[in-house]
């Protein structure tokens, strides 16, 4: 809980990560200073890119007492304005879902191993890193808890299935491996409410812990306060809900 006599400070800083394969790719990373201990949160970006948005989230779990580190899953692709490299990524089908599995977990590892750190890690991601949030937290045992942001193309119809992206994470809810918070918008179609439900209801079929909130007169994004589709009461109430679910999950 903030305190106007609370000593505060931060280290926010890009630095490069050992991720899928031993590929050397960069990660923006934010801490506390202090001395914790502390745990941490990995942030997967969204297609929009590696861009400002996510920088700023990052230190504003920074902020908030935590770890923080968002890899940059478009790193083999090149370097420019994220927009550039995003459209980039978008025109040749996007990123393995195999290395980004690898990338994830990477930087997991690398707050777990901070002299810091309180031995757990929690994930989010919005837009299609919402849909890499379900898909590492099926994939690997890394994570304490998962948040899921309006996360596309978790339902996925087989022939959207390519190379890539070869399996819907939805097919992976028997395997997901921490407790899963989902934020959705009424009047988004990526996910669409049906898509939603269709995920819950493999949630519950698998007897996994999770809970989701679908925000009426919202759409995708509802969360960015640079775009027009800001809805900023829930937007706040959103967050409310992240810090409550990590404080429960990540907590010492």
């Amino acid at each position: 809980m903030y305190r106007t006599d609370m000593y505060e400070g931060m280290l926010a800083e890009t630095v490069t990560v050992t991720g899928h394969n031993g590929d050397a790719i960069g990660a923006y990373f934010a801490r506390p200073l202090g001395e914790g201990p502390f745990p941490g949160v990995v942030l997967i970006h969204h297609l929009p890119g590696w861009d400002e948005f996510y920088r700023e989230t990052t230190r504003r779990f920074a902020h908030h007492g935590y770890a923080a580190i968002s890899p940059n899953l478009y790193h083999r692709e090149g370097h420019g304005t994220p927009e550039d490299v995003a459209a980039m990524v978008r025109a040749d089908g996007g990123v393995p879902d195999e290395q980004v599995v690898g990338d994830v977990v990477a930087s997991a590892r690398v707050l777990r191993g901070l002299p810091t750190s309180n031995g757990k890690v929690g994930l989010i991601g919005t837009c299609s890193g919402g849909r890499h949030t379900v898909l590492v937290a099926s994939r690997s045992t890394e994570f304490d808890a998962a948040v899921d942001c309006w996360g596309g193309r978790v339902v996925m119809p087989e022939d959207e299935l390519t190379e890539k992206l070869p399996v819907a994470p939805i097919d992976y809810t028997a395997d997901l491996a921490a407790p899963l918070l989902g934020l959705f918008g009424a009047d988004d179609q990526s996910p669409s409410p049906e898509q939603v439900a269709q995920h819950e209801e493999a949630l519950r079929e698998h007897g996994k812990e999770y809970e989701f909130h679908m925000y009426e007169g919202a759409g995708h994004g509802f969360f960015y306060w640079n775009r027009p589709a800001y809805r900023i009461d829930q937007a706040m109430d959103g967050w409310d809900k992240v810090w409550d679910f990590f404080g429960r999950h990540l907590s010492s």
